[in-house]
């Protein structure tokens, strides 16, 4: 480890060493698919859960829903702390917190207390996304922002994928309690590895906070004035929590919908349903380098990506549950709607992470991250669940695509205002860093 810097020492307007800044990117990627296996790998599970515990639809999509609601809970609050205390003893603690989460669902013996269980893994999973984004902001250059944290949610992608395929085949073969434990115990491992090799960095003073004496009221008036001064954020945001619906949609219910409609036994759903959420893990790094690739040439390309993207999500997903049956035409419609569904990831975080004050940037992620899943992530499988009771599953599916419709237009709405906001942080570092110069986008 003799490459590794004190990060301290860090201008913020300059990336860290490669070497480095790579090496903590793998751990944090590693970190964040673990983060995902452990949300994602019951839904492979709801064929057995139903059966045993006699649960609904609704009850069943409850159980995803509860992670993304006690994510939104915390998110904000965690991560400012993470911003004025420490990003990466606060990533090393969510991470044990999420893991033995997870470990402990094993053992529930009840649908409540399996419920109580998922919401402790989604509160350890509250602000990691969020202040690993910020992390990986500080150690890579502007230009570079849309792709690395594009590739970094891909993680999630796989995460899910690696979560509903182990969900499925080891609840076949061995029940479904293994399977928590299998996803569980290797973030215990990953959060030792982080907290040992990853060093902090000092805290950004926010303005207005520099002088001695300064109340907590005051700091939290900066820090709440700081998240509001750009539009583009809180817009961008809303905007995100619609595309999401359809994301969340997919990942938690389309194993049973193979199951059901396709008559797949569930590790066989699970694997069929893999290849989709991969899909979307592929259009996340993808989408995200094109639109760092257009930027120079489009100055809102991180918002005019995903707007198309957006619409092109809820054509070719509305299309497929509700004008094709189930079969080969259908399923390839799907794969064409998974490589759109998450279009927005890398982009969108990149615009927020790009428009605020640096020293409040884990905390404007995590305004992005309580909107993704308290609306989108929470919402998208509660609410399929519920259409589903009532209407049937398919109708579900066909119906809820269209929202994307409604982010798109939130995202035409944030590149109005994108630019302006942008040149705003930019002299706010600009200052921050006493005349260094951040590299441009």
């Amino acid at each position: 480890m003799a490459f590794q810097p004190i990060l301290e020492d860090l201008p913020a307007g300059r990336p860290a060493p490669r070497r480095y800044a790579w090496t903590v990117f793998a751990i944090l990627f590693a970190l964040m698919v673990m983060d995902y296996a452990d949300r994602q790998v019951i839904v492979s599970m709801f064929s057995h859960l139903k059966a045993e515990w006699s649960l609904s639809d609704g009850q069943l999509g409850a159980l995803v829903s509860i992670v993304s609601v006690t994510v939104a809970i915390g998110a904000v609050p965690l991560s400012i702390l993470a911003d004025r205390w420490s990003r990466v003893k606060s990533i090393f603690f969510m991470a044990l917190v999420w893991s033995l989460a997870t470990i402990s669902c094993a053992f529930a013996t009840s649908y409540a207390q399996l419920l109580t269980a998922r919401g402790l893994v989604g509160l350890g999973e509250a602000a990691y996304g969020t202040v690993g984004a910020a992390l990986l902001a500080t150690l890579f250059p502007l230009r570079m922002r849309s792709s690395v944290l594009g590739a970094f949610f891909l993680a999630g992608i796989v995460g899910s994928v690696l979560g509903v395929v182990l969900g499925g085949v080891i609840a076949e073969r061995y029940g479904w309690q293994a399977g928590f434990g299998v996803v569980g115990i290797p973030g215990l491992f990953l959060a030792l590895v982080f907290f040992f090799f990853v060093r902090d960095y000092k805290t950004v003073a926010l303005p207005g906070t520099q002088a001695k004496g300064v109340t907590g009221g005051a700091a939290a008036r900066a820090i709440v004035a700081a998240l509001l001064r750009p539009r583009t954020a809180l817009v961008a945001c809303i905007g995100a929590g619609f595309q999401l619906l359809t994301l969340s949609m997919t990942y938690a219910w389309l194993p049973t919908y193979f199951n059901r409609y396709y008559g797949l036994a569930p590790d066989q759903a699970g694997l069929k349903a893999a290849l989709v959420v991969l899909v979307g893990g592929v259009g996340a790094a993808l989408w995200g380098m094109v639109a760092d690739r257009l930027t120079p040439r489009v100055a809102c390309a991180r918002l005019y990506v995903p707007a198309a993207g957006a619409v092109l999500t809820a054509v070719l997903m509305g299309t497929a549950f509700a004008a094709l049956p189930p079969g080969n035409a259908q399923y390839a419609l799907i794969i064409a709607g998974g490589l759109m569904m998450a279009v927005n990831v890398g982009p969108i975080s990149a615009v927020v992470i790009d428009v605020v004050h640096p020293g409040v940037r884990a905390t404007a992620a995590s305004v992005l991250s309580l909107v993704q899943n308290l609306f989108g992530l929470a919402g998208g499988p509660l609410l399929t669940g519920l259409l589903s009771d009532r209407f049937g599953l398919q109708f579900a599916l066909s119906v809820v695509p269209a929202f994307c419709v409604v982010a798109a237009i939130f995202f035409a709405l944030a590149a109005r205002t994108y630019v302006f906001d942008l040149q705003r942080a930019m002299d706010d570092e600009l200052r921050r860093d006493g005349g260094l110069a951040p590299q441009p986008a």
